[in-house]
């Protein structure tokens, strides 16, 4: 799991453009979070859920303002993987995945996703970065 300025899939495959910084400018961001779920054999053909959540450094829920009120910051989905024909039996199989991402951060904080796969949790699986301090503007 990586962030990057760009990320999509296509053909399995991710692409991405300007990958593995940890520190972004405040205010509103655009960024991509690209990342490859491996699945076991034995849990493929299956459905599974992913979660990513931004928490602050106290590892709460960073929100974000919604027309239904404060909202967190949590990205979900279910996925399925299926065997490829001739795939060896006992391979994992990756499934790519890239996230695009827009929001106002603050400066100066630290922030980190942590991705949960159905409901289990990894050290792993973090994704830690920062936002750069606000600098004072330049006297004339």
């Amino acid at each position: 799991m990586l962030l990057a300025d760009f990320a999509q899939v296509s053909d399995n495959k991710l692409t991405i453009v300007g990958g593995g910084w940890d520190v972004i400018n405040s205010g509103p961001v655009s960024y991509a979070i690209a990342l490859t779920i491996r699945v076991p054999w034995d849990q493929t053909n299956r459905k599974h859920r992913f979660r990513l959540d931004l928490l602050d450094p106290d590892g709460n829920p960073v929100t974000t303002a919604t027309p239904d009120g404060d909202e967190p910051l949590t990205f979900q989905a279910d996925f399925e993987v299926g065997r490829p024909a001739g795939i060896r039996p006992g391979s994992s199989i990756s499934l790519p995945v890239a996230l695009p991402i827009g929001h106002v951060l603050p400066p100066g904080a630290r922030f980190e996703y942590r991705l949960s796969i159905d409901g289990e949790q990894s050290d792993d699986w973090r994704l830690p970065f920062s936002t750069r301090p606000e600098t004072p503007p330049i006297a004339a």
